[in-house]
């Protein structure tokens, strides 16, 4: 029996027609007709998925080198800042006190509110009298040396009086000076205003409940230089 070809049509998503050019029998004697596989829209598809899978490499790429730098950079700058700050020396922490030779004193006086003036206390030598005169002269030691502008300079600290009045404290400080720099410590570091600002400063910032009878009342406070 004779078999007619015919040219049968497929409505696929390219929309064009195709013939069949070759016939395939079965067992069953059917006949059927092979479709090409490829298509020319398939081919684009492949290529346009192979474009974005490789542009998206691309950008994993970049990223990560992008990433790497900003991390390299920023353990440079911790490194740059840990060695810096294992081998800086502060000039001004750099010293020698032995070279302090020249005094400046001050004198002054300041009143204790919160104490109570007895006849002891008229005698230095007396357990009330050494008693206060202990904490004071270690409260001021403290202030002075934690200065961090009168620290190095700070030689001791006297008091040498307790009078009536709610007692009155007489002190004197004294502070050592290099030879070759009096003139700009006297005037500045060193000066009547420095020394008195930074004492007084210390009586406002004072809490009274917590000081007790070693409180200083800030306005009582007297200071002149000594000559």
């Amino acid at each position: 029996m004779d078999v007619e070809m015919q040219a049968i049509r497929r409505n696929g998503s390219d929309g064009a027609a195709h013939s069949c050019n070759e016939w395939v029998t079965g067992n069953g004697g059917g006949v059927a007709c092979r479709i090409p596989d490829a298509t020319e829209n398939h081919s684009l598809l492949s290529e346009q998925i192979t474009s974005v899978c490789r542009k998206s490499r691309e950008r994993v790429k970049l990223g990560l080198i992008v990433f790497f730098i900003f991390v390299f950079i920023c353990a440079v700058i911790v490194i740059s800042l840990v060695v810096c700050s294992a081998f800086h020396e502060d000039v001004d922490d750099n010293f020698d006190s032995s070279l302090f030779k020249v005094p400046r004193s001050f004198n002054g006086s300041f009143r204790l509110p919160n104490q109570t003036f007895t006849e002891e206390l008229f005698s230095l030598s007396s357990n009330e009298s050494q008693a206060l005169t202990a904490g004071l002269q270690d409260k001021l030691a403290d202030l002075y040396t934690t200065s961090p502008a009168l620290g190095r300079y700070f030689s001791g600290v006297e008091i040498h009086a307790f009078r009536n009045g709610s007692v009155v404290a007489d002190y004197q400080l004294t502070f050592l000076m290099p030879e070759e720099q009096q003139d700009q410590l006297r005037n500045i570091t060193l000066s009547r205003e420095m020394v008195y600002n930074v004492f007084r400063q210390f009586l406002y910032d004072q809490e009274a409940d917590e000081s007790g009878q070693m409180y200083v009342d800030p306005a009582s406070l007297n200071m002149f230089l000594r000559h």
